[in-house]
Parts: C-alpha cells; structure tokens; sequence
C-alpha cells in the first residue's frame, strides 16, 4: 500500500525583491479601477450599498527598490471600505495604513473613489418620492502637508431661458390685443378663459435639462461624513429647479412655476452655485461648470466659476 508524501512547504520565489534595473524614485504606483462595495448615506437616515471602483497608488521612494507591495494595498482597502461609510477620518486611515504597508518605501498615499449616490427626493406636492442618483469622485491625498480630500458630484435641473421667456410673455400679449381688440366689456373671467384656452398661449419659452459639475476641496478641520446631502440640498434650493423623480400632475404644475420664478441664463446658475459654495465653512477652495443643454441649437451653453470659501 503506498502513502502520499506530506507535502513539503517550499519558498515561493518573490522577483520583487530584486534590485531595480534603472533606479529611480517614482511619483506613484498602485492599481486603478479596483472594484469594492461602499456604504454612503441614502439621504433617508440609512446607508446603502452601492458598487464602487477605487483607484489607490503610493509613491516608490526608494530608488533602488524595484516594486511595492501592491497586494497589502489592495487587501487593506477591500477590508476597510467594505464594512465602514466613507468618512473622512476613514479616509485617513486607509492612506495612513497604505504607506505603512510599505515597511518605509513610500512616504504619500493617494485615493479615487467613483460611485453613483442614491438620494431619496420628495415629490414636490404629491405624497410620493423616488430615488435620484447623482455621480461622484472623491480624491484623498496623504502626504508631508497632512490630508487633503476633494468631494466632486454632478447633478441635473432645469433651465429656462429670461429672453426666450421675454420673448412669449411680448407674444401673449401681443395675442391678447388681437383678440379683444373689438373693445368688448372684459371681465376678469373672460380674461381668465381666455388664459387658460389654446389662445392663451401664443408662445412658450424654451427650457433643457442642465448640469452642475462641482468640486470642492474641504477644509482640513471639516471631520465626521463626507458633506454630500448637505451640498445637494443647499445647491438644489439655490438653483430652485432640480430635475424631479415622482411626478404626478401637480407635482408637474409646481415644476412649470418653479421654472417660471427661476428663469436663468447659465451665467445666472454658476453665480447662484458659487453663492453657496463660497459661504460654506467646511469648504477650502472650490470650481463648478454648469452646462445648460440647450433645445434652441445644437451647442450648449457653459459657465465655470471657482473661490475660496469664507474666511476661517
């Protein structure tokens, strides 16, 4: 009868310890398009998972070592980020560990994260709601200057053009002239009639969906979860047109007026966002471009505007 041999535990050889051919330092090395779960808020008071990717790098001080551990990095961010909201003290700690990892060949760390946030939003006057997502990157460095963290996420509203609304308000009226120009008696109930017929409206003014693109870097004291909600509902409230998730038909009627009370040009939007952003005091430094998707031509219309925020 034969026995298997036990098995024999062997070295498994490691090239990575050899020295670098051409020595030198490099800037960053790490691993780009990492797949995890995150847990974020869901802007009910609860946590969602979401599928996320993680590009995660650190430098390669020493120039005679040829590689880092890239596996250490990969295992320490997979165990961190699945069972913890990313915070920014979280944040800090995944950076701290990853240079850690390196036994001394790297002294920075550098962290992306890109996921879709899932916000739940009120219908405007209907008791319904729905979720809306809305993208975002955040950016993580850990270096000799101490942390810096830069929270960028896009979102959507509607823009109705001042001068295409000038423009009907002259043609509606224009519409009434001509309809009542035989100077019959007019009650306020004819006239309401009149406004409410296919008559009513002789033009409409044109309005698109537009984009907020920000990004802003966060004050270093600025501690606890990323500001995410917080940033929407401030901006949404600014800009006074967010697109809308449930929509019954007063929910569409409240949408037509806030349309109407919110004409705006792009450049009006960048302003009304930079007005936000720059009275925020957890917010260093910041940029946003709204881009107004125009249904008039082809091209759209875009604005940028950065600063600071207020004075610590």
């Amino acid at each position: 009868m034969s026995s298997v041999p036990a098995a024999v535990a062997v070295s498994l050889p490691d090239v990575a310890l050899q020295p670098a051919a051409l020595a030198r330092a490099l800037d960053w090395v790490g691993m780009e398009g990492i797949a995890l779960p995150l847990r974020v808020a869901d802007g009910a008071g609860g946590y969602l998972q979401v599928a996320a990717q993680a590009d995660l790098a650190v430098d390669l001080d020493q120039a005679d070592e040829r590689g880092i551990h890239m596996s250490r990095l990969y295992l320490r961010l997979q165990q961190e980020l699945a069972s913890n909201e990313a915070s920014i003290e979280g944040l800090r700690r995944i950076l701290q560990g990853s240079i850690e990892s390196q036994a001394g060949l790297s002294t920075r760390a550098r962290l992306r994260l890109r996921y879709e946030a899932l916000l739940l939003r009120r219908a405007l006057r209907s008791d319904n709601a729905g979720w809306k997502r809305y993208p975002v990157e955040i950016e993580a460095l850990l270096d000799g200057a101490g942390l810096s963290v830069t929270l960028g996420f896009d979102l959507e509203y509607s823009s109705t053009c001042p001068c295409s609304a000038a423009l009907s308000r002259q043609a509606n009226a224009a519409r009434f002239a001509e309809d009542f120009a035989d100077a019959r008696p007019i009650s306020t109930g004819v006239v309401r009639d009149w406004l409410a017929s296919e008559r009513g409206m002789a033009a409409a003014p044109h309005a698109q969906r537009s984009r907020a693109r920000v990004r802003v870097q966060l004050r270093p004291s600025q501690d606890g979860g990323l500001p995410l909600e917080s940033l929407v509902d401030a901006l949404e409230h600014a800009l006074g047109t967010p697109v809308q998730t449930a929509v019954k038909r007063e929910d569409e009627q409240a949408f037509a007026e806030l349309n109407a009370a919110n004409l705006m040009f792009c450049e009006d939007a960048a302003r009304r966002v930079a007005s936000v952003l720059s009275a925020d005091p957890r917010i260093e430094h910041y940029h946003a471009t709204v881009s107004h998707f125009e249904s008039l031509h082809p091209h759209d219309a875009v604005a940028s505007v950065s600063g600071r925020g207020p004075a610590a």
